[in-house]
């Protein structure tokens, strides 16, 4: 089945590509196989080397790269461009650090010498999602290569240039034949590569069904596996919050990237003493915001990816004003080529709404009225979800106590919730297990190996 690139701000077809069949997936991994069993015996200090040269091609390039982000899902260009410095980062962070994380480590036992070795697993698969084509690649493939893995990838089917360009950057800056390699290949043969006794470990970013059939896929081949899964981020404002921060990072977190990331702000639960000051503020924020072409730089709001993700948002947000959710501002389609809607927010959602049960994957913003702080905690509380989250408070020692409380990933108190390489990144419940980033993230795909001498 042939891949097909549409810009999402026109509706126009870019280009199509040729899926693999089967023979060729078989033969792609038996060839990274090959090329891993030479990569895991370099020195850190060559693996270091390639990260370095593909952060300094990466920064150099930078512009074309984000084009093409912006061309292929619709993310505005500025965005696309800072998406590839933080790339070019990840790299930077791992060359100057993989090799300190990976060292065999003394440990005092009733042996003469005992110590814990960290060796590479092989090869791992990364199904990687399309919000942010090169990031979500590079916090997996940057660590995995480090450590002496390869890496194959199984990239979203809207964005196949995305996907070669990746293998191309990689190879261009010193990676052998194979050691990272794009796969052309269907959802439905996913689980063969996951089969494969060539794969030995899989990284997924994706939604939580996503995440459910590979984790019982990957556990009934006993490999190991890390799920980023879907979020549906609790923004609490308490009653000290100061509201002109809060109110221009609620803005600038719920319509990153239109709306279209896994740790936006995506509930906003404000407690009764500011609730109404804090509505009227951001609908003001929220209606100033300029939508139009990704590609110019004085535009804020660019369009969705696909249009089935369009279509989906729009009935979850007809299907939550039902049932009794009110619509504030925005709350439908924009009557223009390309896959655009309006920036928008709903108020006083309820148990009752969709709003309130799913993730909304799109520029509109959940408003929640706690009767209380510890209200505020329960509903924060109550979401299959636990990625991210964040308080809002000058009684910033008071924040950090109730942070405690939060079932998240993480929990950032009076700033924007983010990915960053010197911290862990990753959720709990439904948004998944393991960690990605910092020294967790490159110890997810070794081998942790005793050893023991008299």
């Amino acid at each position: 089945m042939p891949y097909s690139s549409f810009n999402p701000a026109t509706n126009q077809a870019i280009q199509t590509y040729a899926g693999w069949d089967d023979h060729q997936l078989e033969q792609a991994l038996a060839n990274t196989h090959r090329a891993q069993q030479h990569w895991s015996q370099t020195s850190f200090a060559h693996r270091a080397k390639v990260l370095r040269d593909t952060a300094t091609m990466l920064l150099a390039q930078r512009d074309r790269y984000a084009a093409l982000i912006t061309l292929e899902m619709g993310k505005l260009l500025r965005e696309a461009r800072a998406e590839i410095e933080k790339c070019a980062s990840v790299c930077e962070y791992y060359a100057q650090h993989g090799e300190d994380f990976l060292r065999a480590e003394q440990i005092s036992s009733d042996a003469g010498k005992s110590y814990v070795a960290y060796y590479p697993l092989g090869t791992v698969l990364a199904i990687m999602p399309w919000n942010f084509p090169f990031w979500q690649v590079f916090r997996a493939a940057a660590p995995a290569l480090m450590a002496g893995n390869a890496l194959v990838l199984k990239h979203a089917s809207n964005v196949p240039q995305c996907a070669l360009a990746l293998e191309t950057i990689f190879r261009d800056c010193g990676l052998t034949d194979g050691i990272f390699t794009t796969l052309m290949i269907e959802a439905s043969q996913v689980a063969d590569a996951i089969a494969s006794p060539y794969v030995h470990a899989v990284t997924l970013t994706g939604s939580e069904a996503a995440g459910r059939n590979v984790a019982a896929c990957a556990g009934q081949h006993l490999k190991k596996c890390v799920l980023e899964l879907g979020g549906s981020d609790p923004f609490i404002v308490l009653h000290d919050a100061d509201l002109d921060l809060a109110v221009d990072t609620a803005v600038s977190s719920r319509f990153l990237n239109c709306g279209q990331s896994c740790i936006a702000a995506k509930r906003f639960i404000v407690v009764p003493q500011i609730a109404d000051d804090f509505l009227r503020r951001f609908k003001s924020k929220v209606d100033a915001l300029k939508l139009g072409d990704p590609m110019d730089d004085a535009t804020q709001i660019g369009p969705l990816a696909r249009l089935d993700l369009r279509d989906t948002l729009h009935g979850q947000i007809t299907d939550s004003i039902a049932q009794g959710a009110i619509a504030v501002t925005g709350c439908k389609p924009v009557e223009r080529e390309g896959f655009f809607y309006r920036p928008s927010i709903l108020d006083r959602v309820t148990p009752e709404a969709r709003a309130w049960r799913e993730e909304m994957f799109g520029p509109v913003a959940i408003v929640i009225r706690a009767a209380s702080e510890e209200d505020a905690l329960r509903i924060a509380n109550g979401t299959p979800f636990g990625l991210g989250s964040s308080i809002w408070s000058k009684d910033v020692a008071r924040a950090e106590q109730l942070s405690v409380r939060i079932q998240a990933g993480c929990t950032f108190i009076n700033g924007m919730v983010k990915s960053d390489p010197r911290l862990p990144f990753g959720g709990v419940k439904a948004s998944g297990y393991g960690r990605e980033l910092s020294k967790l993230g490159i110890h997810e795909f070794v081998n942790a190996k005793t050893v023991w001498i008299r």
